[in-house]
């Protein structure tokens, strides 16, 4: 009997400390306890080493105080031009939209800056080609940062090009993720660092596991070569993303080269990522912030998201971009789990007579994630939201397209995990050709799509729900 009430006091004690660490986020919480009824004691290991929330540990608020100290009165950022009023923009149809515009301009270290030429990538082929030529033409420094890098054909060509440049003096820095580029081999690296190349670990498994910070990824994917060019999308670096994968195949995704004020922007990212992986704090002068030959151009917006933030910048840019829509939203994600916000918000458009359209995969790397999908998919349809599996292969773009004044790509999913736990960034666009660029590509998608009809998909049997309301009970923490 003794040990009874010991083994109830533990449980109930589990029990509370997840309700009261979690009471802000009541979603999660029940995930946690869902898997504390079934798994107990285990259960709570698992949430003790992964579910801490890492925008309040004392440490991180000390390093973001400190560090916009320095951005703002030590270290000031060349003048860069943006846009300080919604009358600025060169695309009419944005010069309307002043409470979108209101909370761009909120955003802290987030300028809508309009000195930048963008091309847009819809392959991992078009955009390794054109990252090699750049890279190879680099004079000053290399900085890349990605989630992934595997040791394959594609992970040694640009490990290869690393190393020739860093045997030409060359700065080279390269950010890989502990988690994403597990798998591949510490000696990998071994080449590069003996050429001079700097090759740091963004929270290594093992430490991140006692430190309680194994959730909370770098998910980012930048390239800046001179300060002047700079790459952000979905495609980490690998012979996957060129589809070799026998399981995916064909695999689709979204990558953007920016020169111009944005690509100063990835900069600042990467030298913020680089400070916290290793210490180092990298000048804010003009080897690394150059001038550069973009005098008009595009408005862009860089937009970093992480969990060490005060605001979720991601989560809040797609919510105020779906409720300014007036005629369309296009949205292509692999991983469909949206929070209640967007998830309300695009219902409302949708019962508003606004022409909501939503690609997922219909291969899956993720059967998990997939049934969490899933489980949105038949209260979005009754509301009149268009969903498509596409077909081709497998769907990784992350595209928002609104109207004809708003386009986002980057690394964000729309999910839990992107808008919350890992580091993230996207870039937003503003003209009306760049916009007009991301909706054809999707239009193209639509053709490689088969479209989900809520007849057929309300008859889908007991197991394929059951699997459903796995994936969506367990949706927060994925």
């Amino acid at each position: 009997m003794i040990w009874l009430t010991l083994a109830l006091i533990l449980f109930i004690f589990q029990v509370a400390t997840i309700m009261i660490a979690e009471y802000r986020r009541p979603s999660k919480g029940f995930a946690w306890l869902s898997i504390l009824f079934l798994l107990p004691i285990v259960g709570f290991v698992f949430y003790y080493f992964i579910a801490r929330e890492y925008r309040h540990r004392k440490m991180i608020r000390r390093r973001s105080s400190r560090d916009v100290d320095q951005k703002v009165h030590r270290h000031p950022l060349p003048v860069v031009k943006t846009i300080q009023s919604a009358e600025q923009f060169p695309n009419p149809a944005m010069r309307g939209e002043t409470r979108l515009f209101g909370l761009l301009r909120s955003f802290p270290d987030a300028a809508v800056t309009v000195c930048n030429e963008t091309t847009v990538l819809a392959s991992a082929q078009e955009t390794y080609r054109l990252m090699l030529q750049d890279i190879e033409r680099a004079e000053h420094h290399i900085h890349m940062l990605y989630y992934i890098w595997n040791d394959d054909i594609y992970g040694r060509k640009f490990h290869d090009v690393l190393i020739r440049k860093a045997l030409e003096g060359v700065e080279v820095r390269v950010i890989y993720d502990g988690i994403g580029a597990y798998s591949t081999p510490k000696g990998f690296w071994d080449g590069l660092r003996r050429a001079g190349g700097q090759v740091h670990c963004f929270l290594p498994a093992f430490i991140a596991l006692f430190d309680k910070r194994i959730n909370f990824r770098n998910h980012r994917k930048i390239t800046v070569v001179d300060g002047n060019i700079g790459y952000v999308g979905g495609i980490n670096i690998g012979d996957e993303y060129t589809g070799k994968d026998k399981k995916l195949g064909y695999w689709r995704d979204t990558s953007v080269r920016i020169e111009g004020d944005a690509a100063l922007e990835l900069q600042r990212t990467f030298m913020n990522d680089w400070e916290l992986v290793c210490g180092e704090r990298l000048p804010y002068s003009e080897d690394y912030y150059p001038k550069h030959g973009v005098a008009e151009g595009e408005a862009v917006q860089i937009v970093p998201g992480g969990p060490d933030t005060q605001w979720d910048m991601i989560l809040e840019m797609y919510f105020a971009s779906f409720i300014s829509a007036k005629e369309r939203i296009y949205v292509t994600t692999p991983y469909l789990i949206p929070d209640q916000s967007l998830l309300m918000a695009l219902k409302t458009a949708a019962l508003a007579g606004v022409d909501v359209r939503i690609v997922i995969p219909g291969i899956a790397d993720s059967k998990l994630t997939l049934w969490a999908s899933l489980s949105y998919v038949e209260e979005l349809l009754l509301a009149g939201v268009r969903v498509y599996r596409y077909c081709k292969g497998f769907m990784h773009a992350k595209t928002v397209v609104v109207d004809t004044h708003f386009a986002m790509t980057g690394t964000a999913n729309m999910d839990l995990r992107s808008f919350f736990s890992n580091f993230e960034i996207n870039a937003a666009f503003f003209d009306e050709h760049i916009v007009r660029r991301f909706l054809e590509d999707f239009l193209l998608d639509l053709d490689n799509s088969e479209e989900i009809e809520l007849r057929g998909f309300a008859r889908r049997g007991r197991l394929q729900r059951a699997k459903e309301t796995i994936g969506r009970l367990l949706a927060p923490l994925l």
